[in-house]
């Protein structure tokens, strides 16, 4: 079974060793040394959205684990880890954001056009035609709209939009916003799922697996 796992951008553990992570290469924790969530151990996840949610950086990496395994809900720990392919995703999870901001504005009868502006900025920045300080004046003019948008949409909506909002800046944690709890779980599941396969597809097109 494969997993996910985002590293740091230099390419390095952020714990123990701290060691540079190279492809095929196995990392595995010395046998007397217990493993445990969170805490001790080589993570990773079944899915590359509730990877995201723990990434400290943008560089993707599809991995095995080995040995002793204990499953959680969005993540997994194990003795032993081996990367199997391991790309920079920056521009990947750019993309990602601008995908579900454009799903959350189709909810909308009348979208904001400060957001609409706001993802065809992050594309333009994408390609380089517009500097930094441009994109964070179309970003912070999206931010504004926010509000009515989130209230327009309603839950499917709302979730939607606040994954998107959690990957235009971090490309990583996922922001669950104030609707009704029922609705809002699952507005939240349905649209990470939906998301979810739509990052993994991206992800194995850069990965070339």
């Amino acid at each position: 079974m494969y997993y996910y796992h985002f590293l740091p951008d230099d390419g390095c553990l952020r714990w123990g060793t701290k060691e540079k992570v190279k492809v095929k290469h196995t990392l595995i924790l010395p046998p007397d040394v217990k493993i445990k969530l969170c805490e001790q151990g080589f993570h990773a996840s079944k899915r590359a959205i509730d990877a995201l949610e723990y990434a400290p950086g943008a560089l993707a990496c599809l991995v095995t684990l080995h040995g002793e395994i204990i499953h959680d809900q969005d993540k997994s720990v194990a003795q032993g880890r081996t990367v199997i392919a391991m790309a920079d995703a920056t521009n990947v999870l750019h993309e990602m954001a601008c995908l579900c901001a454009e799903q959350a504005l189709a909810l909308i009868p009348n979208p904001d056009p400060r957001s609409i502006a706001a993802i065809k900025a992050k594309r333009a920045w994408l390609r380089g035609e517009i500097t930094d300080v441009e994109l964070t004046a179309a970003r912070d003019s999206a931010w504004d709209a926010w509000p009515a948008a989130r209230d327009a949409a309603g839950a499917a909506g709302a979730a939607a939009w606040a994954a998107a909002w959690a990957a235009w800046d971090a490309a990583r944690a996922a922001a669950r916003d104030a609707v009704g709890a029922a609705a809002r779980d699952a507005a939240w599941d349905a649209a990470r799922a939906a998301q979810n396969i739509m990052l993994e597809k991206m992800l194995h097109e850069l990965l070339k697996f």
